[in-house]
């Protein structure tokens, strides 16, 4: 039983169709990562199969089909962290990370002493207890990006949703966040499924690229299944070389 399962997904947005069936399988524990040139619908894939839009076609989640999972067992399976997290102004990371603990917590109730252990021991495992206090916006991106990591695996979720993750990080910040998340699914046998620009990163970090263009998948498979030169000169109308790296393929702009 897969953790995903998308068949024929199609999405429209104001008239103009953005994914036009779109088949898609994560295996549980894997990492897949979404790639494609700029429209092609990586980040409504993503928000498609976290029920934050209207779509037609199958999306199952674990053997359960997402239509009929109620917000709060949805939270309880899958932790989407979106591109620009919306941070409420003087907010405390500790009050942040605590937020995760929503699905958990009876309407008009408050967290029990069991919500706000989970969130110190999520805060200890991400080396961020020293931050409990300090306000969010306060904090470096590198350290920010923990942060959203946090409050997503305090919802208790098996499956990781990641759009674009390291997109506004230097290359250091890039590999400490994409570090944990690798350390953190072998751990704790979470489930990845992320959107990513950097086409070296991804293949070093997925154990399976998608390929997005135009709304539809064009190629899927290991990372050197996928970053090849001629499908990238064909959708991203990019010349590059691949050179062969220790995890993955590295893909090399090369001028005109």
């Amino acid at each position: 039983m897969p953790a995903v399962r998308v068949d024929g997904l199609r999405v429209v947005l104001d008239g103009v169709p953005v994914l036009d069936g779109v088949d898609l399988t994560v295996g549980v524990g894997e990492w897949v990562t979404v790639i494609g040139p700029n429209g092609a619908g990586k980040s409504t894939l993503l928000r498609a199969v976290g029920g934050l839009l209207p779509a037609t076609g199958a999306c199952t989640l674990f053997g359960t089909p997402g239509a009929v999972l109620r917000r709060r067992a949805r939270a309880r399976l899958m932790a989407v962290v979106p591109q620009s997290p919306v941070v409420p102004p003087g907010m405390a990371v500790l009050d942040y990370v605590l937020l995760g603990r929503t699905p958990y917590i009876p309407a008009l109730g408050r967290e029990s002493a069991a919500d706000v252990a989970v969130v110190h021991d999520v805060l200890d495992r991400l080396d961020l207890a020293r931050f409990a206090v300090r306000p969010l916006a306060t904090l470096s991106g590198g350290e920010r990006q923990r942060v959203f990591l946090a409050r997503a695996l305090a919802q208790g979720a098996t499956l990781l949703l990641l759009d674009e993750p390291t997109s506004a990080l230097d290359i250091g910040h890039q590999q400490e966040v994409l570090e944990l998340v690798d350390r953190l699914r072998r751990e704790n046998g979470l489930t990845v499924l992320a959107t990513m620009h950097d086409l070296s990163v991804a293949g070093e970090y997925a154990d399976r690229l998608v390929l997005l263009a135009d709304g539809r998948v064009v190629a899927e498979g290991p990372p050197p299944e996928v970053l090849t030169a001629e499908l990238l000169a064909r959708h991203y109308r990019a010349r590059v070389r691949i050179v062969a790296g220790e995890h993955g393929p590295l893909v090399v702009p090369v001028r005109r």
